[in-house]
């Protein structure tokens, strides 16, 4: 089978998706996963009814994969995308629309037939310290790291059930979204890495909190456990831009299950290379931005 690319965290840098958008003409990639954080500004399109980040969907990034899937053809690889907790949910209309315009397809809590795989994708985190909590869930219960602002405060672009923001968890949202999913065959995206590995390690280190020592893994538990337990062929992940930089490490196995970290905290594009016939063979590449003209 072809090679698959995973990259994260691009967090709206045009040169991030030029060099993506390069590399897929070059080596013609059977998918494509885009595990979160995708967009500009986070919270900018608060302040303006989410218009500021609709137009880069639309302007740029919708376009620039149509055009890419138009020019392709028959080559064009399967784009799978998740949002993150940088990216506004006020936005998710837009990333649908484009969905619905052939762009790439959506897999936030939705199981996707890919060959002989089944993708499944989860954009949620447990909380953080900071503001937007459209893609904030409690972990395994109602705790919150110290530093970090719970669920229901902050600020959410559109609104929840109140419900789900103070009972719903991490653990819960898996149990369901999984439930009649076979593991031996399935591909699963996350935004949140898995607590307490290589890949969830932030620079926290000597930090103090009202004398409490911070945690430097800022990973779901939930997530941990679901790959020990259920045993997926393999995960994906983002959102801790300098847990390769610190631990030296971007992939890591529970079980039988190959992880990757495709976030990075320079200027360049980490691109993850694999065939999920062989996960084990995968690679990472930091790709600089295409040359100008």
């Amino acid at each position: 089978m072809p090679t698959c690319f995973f990259a994260s965290d691009l967090h709206g840098r045009r040169a991030r998706y030029e060099a993506l958008l390069a590399a897929i003409v070059a080596e013609r990639p059977a998918a494509v996963f885009l595990g979160g954080d995708l967009l500009p500004h986070p919270l900018a399109g608060l302040r303006d009814a989410g218009s500021a980040a609709p137009d880069f969907i639309d302007d740029y990034l919708a376009a620039r994969f149509l055009r890419l899937r138009d020019a392709l053809g028959a080559d064009a690889p399967r784009v799978f995308v998740i949002l993150g907790n940088d990216d506004a949910r006020a936005q998710e209309p837009a990333v649908l629309d484009a969905a619905e315009r052939g762009a790439w397809e959506y897999a936030h809590g939705r199981v996707i037939d890919f060959g002989a795989w089944r993708v499944c994708g989860y954009a949620c985190v447990p909380p953080t310290p900071f503001r937007l909590k459209d893609w904030e869930r409690y972990d395994v219960s109602r705790y919150t790291d110290p530093g970090c602002l719970p669920p229901e405060a902050g600020i959410r672009s559109v609104p929840a059930p109140e419900r789900e923001i103070i009972y719903g968890t991490i653990a819960d949202d898996l149990a369901r979204l999984t439930a009649d999913l076979d593991m031996d065959r399935a591909i699963l995206l996350f935004h949140t890495p898995p607590y307490d590995t290589r890949l969830d390690r932030a620079a926290l280190d000597g930090k103090v909190i009202d004398h409490v020592p911070l945690d430097p893994h800022v990973g779901s538990i939930a997530v941990q456990r679901f790959i020990g337990e259920r045993q997926p062929l393999l995960t994906m992940h983002g959102h801790v831009h300098e847990s390769t930089r610190i631990t030296g490490q971007w992939r890591e196995r529970i079980g039988r299950t190959w992880m990757f970290q495709g976030a990075h905290d320079g200027p360049e594009l980490a691109l993850v290379r694999f065939d999920p016939e062989r996960a084990d063979d995968a690679t990472r590449e930091l790709l600089p931005p295409p040359a100008a003209g």
